[in-house]
């Protein structure tokens, strides 16, 4: 076993302020079921980085993309979900390509009729591809859940969240599953650095 096996694991939330971040991590937390071992992690007066670190040490990827969805503001949030879903797009699947630019014009200009569009395009993208499930967060970003001339169905509070959670977890999935670990980590940076006011174009770090 070399040093480099004992070392530390990278802080990837230290740094530079998580300035889209405003909630405390009861506050988040509470929005989605974490794991046991996620929950075991927190204390008072945990900071956002500081959890997402600890989660991210721990090796609870899973729990530490759910937060960062439910933490995010909901066009950043989407923008991850479609920055995830477009790193794995098919470039022949025009239909996943449709859903993602929809989502992705959405979060340019959040109105109402761009969200309809999402809602539009989410279904030919197949309900277990990202592309779908960032157009999805798109269509419940707001609005209404019913068709134009019914009365407004609101989506719930956390749907957005759960959506761009289901994107970015896909993605690191498919295709190649071994290789989840490293998608995560990175799908974790990505956030990261959108939280940080970027692009979720993260910089390679210094080797």
């Amino acid at each position: 076993m070399t040093a480099a096996d004992n070392a530390a694991p990278a802080r990837l939330a230290a740094g530079a302020p998580l300035v889209k971040i405003t909630g405390s991590v009861d506050a988040i937390s509470a929005l989605f079921p974490l794991s046991q071992e996620g929950l075991a992690l927190r204390r008072p007066g945990l900071t956002s980085p500081d959890f997402i670190d600890l989660l991210c040490g721990a090796e609870l990827w899973i729990d530490a993309i759910r937060f960062l969805a439910h933490a995010l503001p909901r066009r950043e949030a989407v923008w991850w979900a479609c920055t995830a879903a477009r790193s794995g797009l098919d470039p022949n699947a025009a239909a996943q390509r449709q859903a993602v630019e929809t989502a992705e014009a959405w979060v340019y200009h959040p109105d109402e009729e761009r969200r309809r569009a999402a809602v539009a395009a989410a279904p030919a993208a197949g309900n277990d591809s990202p592309a779908h499930w960032a157009a999805m967060a798109a269509a419940w970003s707001g609005g209404s859940l019913a068709p134009p001339e019914a009365p407004v169905v609101p989506p719930g509070e956390t749907l957005t969240a759960q959506a761009v959670a289901g994107a970015v977890l896909l993605a690191a999935v498919k295709p190649e599953p071994e290789r989840a670990p490293e998608r995560y980590r990175n799908a974790v940076a990505q956030a990261i650095d959108i939280a940080r006011g970027g692009t979720g174009r993260p910089k390679p770090s210094a080797q």
